[in-house]
């Protein structure tokens, strides 16, 4: 038997482009402005919360519409457990003085705990249904931040307190030069979110890899032939609507860290929808589609308001003059561009790389071995891949 051929230039090049690529966003904080660094922290926080629910819909096929509840739990959870009592205006704040560290893990095991609560309505609905379902926890969650005031700061919101990490506190209180580029809170917290990135990345590939992935793909599938097979679908359910949960918690509580203050507002329905774009533009079933959607959703409307005065029809926040505000003019071009995605490219964006690459020649491909987790396309863990 004759020795496989050597990978291409192509494959072979692709781990060092990997590398090239994770280290280049090591340089941000030396170079960019703390608006630009803000924003990517809110990409950071974005990305970690749109994985969570693309395992949720796009492995499990499972729809929620809560997202933004489990956010709101993160940042809220994190800011209680690290914050200490104290008086905010005529209102008495409570917290518990946890350091910090322990504090963000705490949140992030309270989101999971809600999500588990859940488990039991996530479990036996599907589809639309359970969707309504957690659209109701959006409604609920935004009643209960406006009025549980000794523990949100009611509508007026309530201060993060800084991370800390060995003594290092991620803010500006204490002054820190790293090859002379002053670091700030903004450009410490950076390479926090990067850690985080890399961690629930890393969680993800590894779970639609194993038999957990392999499974909620066959329930997508087919629960009949899931069944089958022994799986158990009311208890995987329930374990994907949880799991996706806690990273939502970790996403809410990163994203509390980068405001430095949180209000209701920011976490309501408009949120989860958000949330739904991003997978859908992505391209469900997939890691790195999750984290594409999340770039696109969220830095849009950064953009736009921060050059609002160099495009047309937009205006800049308080502007007398006609036109949209950011937010309003992002939110309908993204959703300009999910139609056509949903028309041209169901997949989302991942899948136009897989189309280009199968519409190259044959002998200019190069080998690439398929996994259940970064196909990059929208089908996600299949049953083939779970029958043995």
């Amino acid at each position: 038997m004759s020795d496989p051929s050597p990978p291409s230039g192509r494959f072979a090049a692709r781990p060092a482009l990997g590398a090239v690529a994770c280290l280049s966003l090591l340089l941000p904080p030396f170079y960019v402005s703390a608006f630009w660094l803000q924003t990517g922290l809110f990409v950071m926080a974005a990305v970690i919360a749109a994985i969570g629910l693309n395992l949720l819909v796009g492995t499990a096929g499972q729809l929620s519409l809560g997202h933004a509840f489990f956010l709101a739990l993160g940042a809220y959870g994190y800011t209680w457990f690290a914050d200490a009592p104290r008086r905010s205006g005529v209102h008495e704040l409570s917290g518990l003085s946890l350091p910090p560290v322990v504090a963000f893990v705490a949140a992030i095991l309270l989101t999971g705990a809600a999500g588990a609560l859940f488990s039991p309505i996530s479990g036996r609905l599907r589809g639309m249904y359970l969707g309504v379902a957690t659209l109701a926890l959006v409604f609920l969650g935004h009643h209960l931040l406006l009025n549980a005031t000794p523990v949100t700061g009611g509508f007026n919101g309530r201060t993060v307190p800084p991370m800390e990490i060995g003594g290092l506190p991620l803010d500006d209180s204490t002054p820190l030069t790293v090859l002379g580029v002053p670091f700030g809170g903004l450009e410490r917290l950076w390479f926090f979110g990067l850690a985080l990135v890399l961690v629930a990345w890393l969680v993800a590939h590894n779970l639609l890899r194993g038999r957990p992935g392999r499974a909620l793909g066959a329930l997508r599938d087919s629960e009949v032939a899931a069944a089958v097979m022994g799986i158990p679908a009311g208890r995987m359910r329930a374990a994907a609507f949880t799991l996706s949960s806690m990273y939502a918690g970790a996403g809410g509580a990163l994203l509390a860290l980068a405001f430095q203050r949180i209000v209701p507002d920011h976490f309501g329905l408009a949120l989860s929808m958000d949330f739904l774009a991003m997978i859908v533009i992505g391209g469900l079933g997939s890691v790195g589609g999750a984290a594409l959607g999340a770039v696109f959703v969220t830095v849009l409307p950064q953009a736009l308001g921060q050059y609002a005065d160099q495009l047309p029809l937009v205006v800049a926040p308080g502007s007398p003059e006609p036109g949209l505000a950011a937010p309003e003019a992002a939110r309908f071009l993204y959703g300009a561009a999910l139609v056509l995605v949903l028309l041209f490219s169901p997949g989302g964006l991942t899948a136009l790389r897989v189309r280009a690459r199968r519409s190259r020649p044959a002998d200019t491909q190069a080998p690439d071995p398929i996994t259940s987790v970064d196909r990059d396309t929208a089908d996600g863990p299949s049953l083939k891949e779970h029958t043995p």
